[in-house]
């Protein structure tokens, strides 16, 4: 099998767990025998075409005017994809599926799906209506449109948890058969220190020799709780003197969290290392006493299990798809999400009771090599690979020879409680006034045809879509759409 992944980020371009994410995904289907091709943006000295561990991954540069805003970069990323794939096509290759992740492979990946007539399969990393409790200005809404858009052209829709699945379901309503849950997973051995360095010496650029460390590794947004993390500072400090926290990563948040650290006299006991590469990563695992994933949105918690792999016992948030990787006190514990309290309360239990640690360390570290290993991952990604191969052969459309591009799409909206009026019109037929579908949303409820629906084929009636606007307008106070 030949896959097209389509990915906004791949290693050594690192943003998010995404990139490393699609990087171990597709390493581990190449050891099945299957033939990947990743389209990716540019990496400063990085080659554009490379072959990564049997992996075909093509960078694409850049060219022409930057991008207003991100959603627009991210659609010059989809245009040049599309020019790098129309050159393999002409080379004679031919793709079996393509695999977009995120909404930032959404246009490519649609466009590829009708153009090459070959199934696609997105998977959802994280919801903009999540990462932000809901959608509150114009980019956000946007970026959630294109988000559904991606799960509603999808063949299937891969989540990373239990949680990830509701939320899918919850904001874009993607019935339950066309989702499938395949869990995160981490190269335990990538944790492992081999080479021999002098952890004494590495150790005192963080902390003296008598302070415990307490990492944290992540990028420094709000929802990754690091606010919190900076509340709890005092409190563990209060019961444990010889504590040293360490704040790896960077992000718009760390002016904020500097200025709160020192408001409340705590700076000395905080160490802000900026951005690490992954060998300083691995080394401050082995050097730390505890780690620390205190987000408020986590839509599975990969960082979790690298610290787990790395034999560092873990305190958690329980929230999102942490509370299904970590059970309280067998491979981890867990706190109440935005709790200062709590978070302290957990972390001292770790370093009063270090035999507690230790047992914890061993149970997590077994039960990421058995459990989230990337080898079953690409197993059960592969069997989703199949299944909708053979749904595609078996479809009237790989009869037909192409997918539909208009009709439904163009006359059906979405819509969720509390932001009924976000989704902007995917296809060709024009949306009524948004106040008219706010003042009626109740009788036509949460899914809703377009006006002009009965232009789909229904015979003996005018259609609809020719129909003025005042007729439409009648049409829905009426209360005759369903």
């Amino acid at each position: 099998m030949r896959i097209l992944m389509l990915s906004w980020e791949y290693p050594p371009q690192v943003v998010g767990g995404l990139g490393r994410h699609v990087a171990d995904l597709s390493e581990a289907l190449v050891k099945l025998g299957e033939e990947v091709h990743v389209l990716t943006q540019d990496a400063p000295g990085a080659p554009l075409l490379e072959n990564v561990n049997g992996v075909h991954v093509h960078r694409l540069k850049m060219y022409g005017p930057a991008g207003r805003d991100f959603v627009e970069s991210a659609t010059h990323l989809n245009l040049n994809m599309l020019e790098v794939v129309l050159g393999l096509v002409r080379q004679g290759y031919t793709f079996d599926l393509i695999h977009s992740h995120d909404w930032l492979a959404a246009y490519a990946g649609k466009a590829l799906k009708h153009g090459l007539l070959r199934p696609l399969v997105a998977t959802i990393h994280a919801t903009e209506f999540g990462r932000n409790h809901g959608l509150h200005n114009d980019l956000q809404r946007q970026i959630s449109n294109l988000e559904w858009w991606l799960t509603y052209e999808a063949w299937k829709v891969i989540c990373c948890s239990q949680y990830m699945k509701g939320e899918i379901q919850y904001i874009f309503q993607v019935p339950t058969d066309k989702i499938r849950m395949i869990p995160n997973a981490v190269k335990a051995s990538d944790f492992a220190i081999r080479d021999a360095f002098d952890r004494l010496i590495f150790r005192r650029r963080y902390a003296a020799d008598n302070e415990r460390i307490i990492y944290y590794v992540g990028r420094l947004v709000h929802e990754k709780g690091v606010d919190t993390l900076i509340e709890a500072v005092p409190r563990v400090l209060a019961r444990f003197p010889q504590a040293k926290f360490v704040i790896a990563g960077k992000g718009p948040a760390e002016f904020a969290l500097r200025e709160r650290a020192h408001r409340l006299g705590v700076s000395q006991r905080i160490y802000f290392a900026g951005f690490v590469d992954d060998l300083t990563r691995n080394r401050l695992y082995a050097c730390s006493d505890v780690a620390v994933v205190p987000s408020l949105y986590e839509p599975f918690g990969i960082v979790a299990l690298e610290a787990m792999a790395a034999g560092v016992p873990v305190v958690v948030s329980d929230t999102g798809g942490l509370s299904e990787v970590v059970r309280h006190a067998e491979n981890g514990l867990r706190a109440y999400p935005g709790n200062p309290e709590s978070l302290a309360d957990n972390i001292l239990a770790y370093l009063k009771s270090p035999r507690y640690a230790g047992y914890i360390e061993e149970q997590a570290a077994r039960e990421v090599r058995e459990k989230y290993n990337w080898s079953l991952v690409a197993r059960k990604t592969l069997e989703v690979y199949e299944a909708v191969l053979d749904e595609f052969e078996a479809s009237p459309w790989a009869k037909l020879g192409r997918f539909p591009v208009d009709g439904i799409l163009a006359q059906t909206r979405l819509t969720t409680p509390g932001a009924q009026t976000r989704y902007q019109e995917t296809g060709s037929a024009a949306y009524l006034q948004r106040d008219l579908w706010e003042e009626n949303r109740q009788s036509v409820g949460n899914r809703y045809l377009h006006p002009g629906a009965e232009s789909l084929g229904v015979s003996g009636k005018t259609s609809r879509s020719q129909a003025g606007p005042d007729e439409h307008l009648k049409d829905v106070r009426e209360g005759s759409l369903s």
